[in-house]
């Protein structure tokens, strides 16, 4: 197996995980919170490098990322192993998996890169599962696609240490990064997590140039209220800046959380406004094909920039990074530099 990065040796074998929030003390024979970090011999070991469950071509779109590279195709991988354990996991099907389920597909990094450009891809995203535990694998795949011009994107829940998104400084172009509530107390019910590590990693990701986008699936009575919402609106807007996108999703009973009701529409909408209300020119609603509050308006004059049904995309109104009505700018990433 791949040994691991980020790790201390400690007496009896025992090691120190650096990589993510909880940073794990694994005993010899045992794994971390994740599940694929593995400690043999006083040694850890990244169980799941080069092994993938999931292999797409996805449209940017679905990320979602609707400010980097719009309207191109991603190269997507993901693996098994989490280390949340959200009970409304969208993907629990591979996240909440162990090593022992099999079916993995071996994929090298630079046989990952070969494919993403043969499917016409722009970039490569690390998804469906969480990339911060898979580190080593995107580390090293990363490098190649920067050498051959692809963007590259985590997707992730942003529980990751400074060390680990300092290791990824200058291979990640972007960090769509779930906020999943702005209450400490639900992540640590909900998720098995904390919330402030999470902001801590956004706010670091910016600061390393990397391009940001915020999701939160909204749950109805868990994450919902309005006083929470706008604690969360004000967080990017005085930490990431008003261009920052922000996406709004609807919820729909899964995994564990069966009992509850799909978000209402009308509650997302709220939402939406609010947060355009107090500065954030990008937000966006999911999970809701087809609704208006899915496409990119011009934030000075409120012209359709682009028009969005569900992945489908088509540019209106702009023209390089301006309106083509009154030629304010857009902020979005068009190249991979």
């Amino acid at each position: 197996m791949h040994e691991a990065r980020l790790y201390q040796k400690l007496e009896d074998n025992t090691v120190r995980c650096s990589l993510c929030a909880h940073r794990c003390t694994i005993k010899d024979g045992k794994h971390g919170i994740c599940g694929v970090r593995i400690n043999r011999g006083g040694t850890l070991y990244a169980a799941t490098f080069g092994k993938v469950i999931a292999e797409a071509v996805d449209p940017i779109e679905k990320k979602p990322l609707y400010h980097f590279l719009p309207g191109s195709l991603s190269y997507s991988l993901g693996s098994v192993g989490c280390n949340f354990h959200c009970v409304h996991c969208q993907n629990w099907q591979i996240s909440q998996q162990t090593l022992e389920m099999g079916g993995f597909r071996d994929i090298s990094p630079e046989m990952g890169v070969e494919r993403a450009i043969a499917s016409g891809s722009a970039s490569i995203a690390w998804t469906y599962n969480e990339p911060t535990i898979w580190h080593e694998y995107p580390l090293e795949m990363g490098a190649f696609a920067r050498q051959k011009g692809l963007g590259t994107v985590y997707v992730t829940n942003g529980y990751i240490t400074e060390e680990g998104l300092r290791d990824l400084a200058g291979m990640l172009t972007a960090f769509r990064v779930d906020i999943k509530s702005f209450s400490d107390a639900f992540y640590r019910k909900v998720c098995g997590g904390r919330l402030q590590p999470v902001l801590d990693a956004t706010l670091l990701a910016k600061e390393l140039g990397m391009h940001i986008e915020t999701v939160t699936l909204v749950i109805p009575g868990q994450n919902d209220s309005m006083e929470e919402m706008e604690g969360l609106i004000r967080w990017v807007l005085e930490n990431l800046g008003p261009d920052t996108p922000m996406h709004f999703t609807r919820f729909h009973p899964e995994y564990r959380m069966l009992d509850l009701w799909p978000t209402p529409v009308r509650t997302l909408e709220k939402i939406y406004e609010r947060a355009k209300e107090l500065g954030i020119n990008y937000p966006y609603l999911g999970n809701v094909g087809g609704h208006p509050y899915e496409s990119t308006y011009c934030p000075s004059c409120g012209n359709l920039i682009i028009e969005r049904a569900g992945y489908a995309i088509r540019i209106r109104g702009l023209e390089g990074h301006s309106c083509t009505r009154c030629g304010g700018r857009i902020e979005y990433v068009s190249e991979i530099r």
